[in-house]
């Protein structure tokens, strides 16, 4: 069966589904294909034929797989939940050379994708015959529109007296006063500066430990070049009542005179990246829940709109949230570093501007650290014009940050023997992932990390579970909050080692 022949009778089921559900308000209706590892989507609305009537949103979303050249549909449904999806056609926007995508908001849209190959003209396809059915479905489309329209129209006149709910706030409350400033700080004397050795290296700059005024700092160095990330991750560190537990240090910028190159000044971490810390660590029950707590709690600052004597910190999303992004201090506490790919989530004059310096990947919401990405962004489907949506994809790669700390916890194991750590979905995708193995495991089969059996069995095991699956959920609406997480954690203090 041709493409055409199955729009026609799409567009015929459509007209059946239409008049059936005339009285009710207008749901999105979107074409339907699933294979048995999608059969999600199944719930994400009432499913008739080839149509499936959205339940959860107005986008519909098409998944289809390159063979051959020619793109061949691999899912089409409802979108589980309400995100962005701007565009009234099918347009490929997730495209590398097994997978392309589109997301749309036009009833059966997904149902075929436009979409041309790199070097390739669109091939002509239309015959005769072909050009008849065409016509059939134009005449049969005109009908679905008509229907439509009837259906809008009593919608209308049904609800014209009765208000529409306000919109749906962000879970930060953004302040009406001003916060485009940020709280200047002078420039340290770099004369005063002593570089030791290097200690790491990042996407922009090198890190080096040294000395300032007779302590020990770590310093990021950028070369001349890259004075746009280091102001961006100036600008962050700047912002007032920023000056928190859970956030490392910053104790000012400077610049070398000899090259140019453009320095942040930080407190110095004793046992780096909480990365090497768990590779060359294990840790007992007590270390671990401090690590968590300390964690939790730095982003739940980060993600805080704070008001205090007329100065405001806006809420932000650090949107590159790793173990790599996180250090560990000599007490065995973490903080937040690294805030490059950071979003501040401003208000002026009561107006909402995000602050976003993020260099976009192709089709991607920010230049972030792969494997610890979200679901929604591994799509290209997250809502930038939200602020909830950008904090909840810091939540799901907090909830991979747990579990890595909690896998290095040798009273969560018999024998008191942890395993080797292993960064989130290198057991099951290896140590290089690509976005296509991170799409496929992530967004289609919905995996997470492995979560130990016998945790079941411990005192705390089920509540390690859940807290989990709630920070990684596929959902951004169904993770908790940072301080929730937080909250949680606390909780577990009274919890003894197994």
């Amino acid at each position: 069966m041709t493409l055409q022949q199955w729009w026609l009778i799409l567009t015929v089921e459509c007209i059946f589904t239409c008049i059936s559900s005339q009285t009710f308000p207008q749901k999105r209706q979107c074409a339907f294909q699933v294979t048995p590892q999608n059969k999600k989507y199944t719930t994400a609305g009432n499913v008739s034929g080839s149509v499936q009537l959205c339940e959860h949103a107005k986008c519909c979303v098409g998944y289809f797989l390159i063979v051959n050249g020619q793109p061949e549909v691999d899912l089409l449904a409802c979108d589980m939940a309400e995100k962005s999806c701007p565009d009234a056609t099918c347009e490929a926007r997730t495209h590398n050379s097994r997978l392309i995508k589109c997301v749309c908001h036009t009833d059966l849209c997904n149902s075929n994708i436009t979409w041309t190959p790199e070097s390739e003209e669109p091939r002509p396809t239309c015959s005769h015959s072909v050009g008849k059915i065409m016509k059939a479905a134009i005449i049969t489309l005109t009908g679905v529109l008509l229907c439509l329209t009837i259906v809008a129209v009593k919608r209308r006149n049904l609800f014209k007296n009765t208000k529409e709910n306000p919109p749906l706030l962000d879970d930060y409350s953004v302040s009406p006063l001003c916060s485009c400033q940020t709280m200047k700080t002078s420039e340290i004397d770099v004369s005063d500066i002593e570089l030791q050795q290097i200690v790491g290296h990042g996407h922009f700059a090198t890190v080096w430990q040294g000395k300032y005024q007779g302590s020990m700092v770590a310093v990021k160095v950028f070369p001349e070049g890259w004075k746009h990330p280091f102001t961006v991750e100036k600008e962050v560190y700047e912002l007032p009542l920023m000056k928190h537990a859970g956030i490392v240090h910053f104790l000012g910028t400077g610049r070398t005179p000899v090259g140019g190159s453009w320095l942040i000044v930080l407190h110095f971490a004793e046992h780096g990246s909480l990365h090497s810390y768990l590779c060359k660590h294990t840790t007992n029950w007590t270390m671990s829940l401090k690590l968590c707590q300390s964690l939790s709690q730095g982003l739940s600052y980060l993600h805080s709109d704070v008001q205090r004597h007329d100065v405001h910190k806006p809420p932000v999303a650090h949107r590159d949230l790793s173990s790599s992004n996180v250090l560990v201090r000599a007490d065995g506490t973490c903080v937040l570093c690294d805030f490059g790919c950071s979003t501040i989530l401003r208000s002026c004059s009561g107006h909402r501007c995000w602050r976003s310096h993020a260099i976009n990947m192709e089709g991607h919401a920010q230049l972030g650290t792969l494997r610890y990405m979200s679901p929604e962004i591994l799509e290209g489907s997250v809502n930038l014009s939200s602020s909830w949506c950008l904090m909840q994809a810091d939540i799901y790669a907090l909830g991979l940050l747990l579990w890595e700390i909690w896998m290095c916890c040798s009273d969560l194991f018999e024998g008191g023997i942890a395993p080797q750590h292993l960064l989130p979905y290198e057991s099951e995708l290896g140590g290089d992932v690509t976005l296509d193995s991170l799409i496929q495991h992530v967004c289609h089969m919905e995996k997470r990390p492995s979560i130990p059996k016998h945790w079941k069995l411990l005192p705390q095991g089920s509540v390690l579970q859940e807290l989990l699956t709630d920070c990684w959920d596929c959902d951004p609406d169904a993770r908790l909050t940072a301080r929730c997480v937080l909250d949680r954690l606390v909780s577990l203090q009274s919890c003894v080692s197994p």
